[in-house]
Formats: structure tokens, C-alpha cells, sequence
């Protein structure tokens, strides 16, 4: 079973650890550098971002999170303001800049049926709450999806990072298709 690190700071950790441990992965709760020992995938779950890089500020784990992915290679999954910590602006691990609340403030929240590239079995329901999008992307960024012309799924390297909410729904094909990085990568 691979050993999933969920940063849990802030924000919706729990329940990527429900989906997860449903997908028969050993799950670890992340909150000091120590548990990002041993790991061989992470996940970065919604939340509010500036609450959330605050948090990594005091815990010390900016460095720590920037050795684990962009120097040891351990896939990661950011979903939501995951993504946006994955932007050059926060922790500079993918090459992209994220919209903070593109689609609004909460009242705009919404779900949709999404096409994403990687994925079989037809749409995914994806739910946003105050989400980004991602704004700026170099040339190494797939972009997986897109809402109005608006890229919300992209993959660099062993990196995923979605703006929605997949952990929300009954559909674990983000997970999966996370987890086949993970496995690939042993």
C-alpha cells in the first residue's frame, strides 16, 4: 500500500482521507517536517490559502514540501487552494500562476459536469466553492480541463492540481488517476 501524506493544517484534509483510505491507501496526516518522511505521494487539500501558507510558514515545511516534490519527485494532488499553493506565487512547484476566487465569492459557487483528459467513464461532477483557476502556465503544464475557456485541471510531471472539490463527490477518478503517478512512480 503506498503511504499518502494529506497536509492537515487547514481546510478539507478529512475528506481526501476518507477517499483515499477507500482506494486502500495508507494515509498520514501531515503537520510537522518529520511526517513528510516515507512518503510516496501528498495531497494538498482545499482550504483558504492564506490561511494555509501562514500554517506551512509556522510549521517550517515550505522547504521541506518544496524537497519532497521538486527534488525527491513524490507525486503530489492540490486540489482547490492546493492548486493555488502549487503556483510560483506560494510554493513555486508547478509552472503556473493561480487566480485566487476566479469564480467568485461563495454565493457563485457551483458544480458542473467536467470532460478531463486522463479520465474514462465520461464527465466528472466537479464542485467549486470560491474557486481558482489558473490564470498563467508555461509550456510544461497540460491543462486535464476548462470551464468558459478557464483552465481548472493541469498535470506537470508527477504533479496534479485541480480547482475543484473531487473529495466531495461519490466519483474517486482524481484520486485514482493521482494514485496511477504514485504507483508509476514506484
Amino acid at each position: 500500500m503506498p503511504v499518502i501524506g494529506v497536509l492537515a493544517l487547514q481546510g478539507g484534509f478529512e475528506a481526501h482521507e476518507r477517499v483515499l483510505r477507500g482506494l486502500d491507501a495508507d494515509v498520514r496526516e501531515v503537520r510537522a517536517p518529520a511526517d513528510l518522511d516515507s512518503l510516496n505521494g501528498l495531497v494538498i487539500p482545499g482550504g483558504e490559502s492564506t490561511t494555509m501558507t501562514l500554517g506551512i510558514e509556522r510549521e517550517g515545511l515550505r522547504e521541506p514540501l518544496r524537497e519532497l516534490v521538486a527534488t525527491r519527485g513524490v507525486p503530489v494532488l492540490g486540489s482547490c487552494a492546493g492548486l493555488i499553493m502549487l503556483d510560483r506565487e506560494h510554493l513555486d512547484l508547478m509552472e503556473m500562476r493561480a487566480q485566487r476566487n476566479a469564480f467568485g465569492r461563495q454565493s457563485r459557487s457551483f458544480e458542473t459536469d467536467l470532460d478531463m483528459r486522463g479520465l474514462d467513464g465520461g464527465p466528472l461532477r466537479a464542485v467549486f466553492i470560491r474557486a481558482p483557476w489558473i490564470a498563467e502556465h508555461g509550456a510544461g503544464v497540460e491543462i486535464l480541463a476548462e470551464v468558459d475557456g478557464h483552465p481548472v485541471a493541469a498535470r506537470q510531471d508527477g504533479m496534479l492540481a485541480v480547482a475543484f472539490h473531487s473529495e466531495l463527490t461519490d466519483d474517486d477518478r482524481v484520486h485514482r488517476l493521482f494514485l496511477d503517478a504514485v504507483a508509476a512512480r514506484a
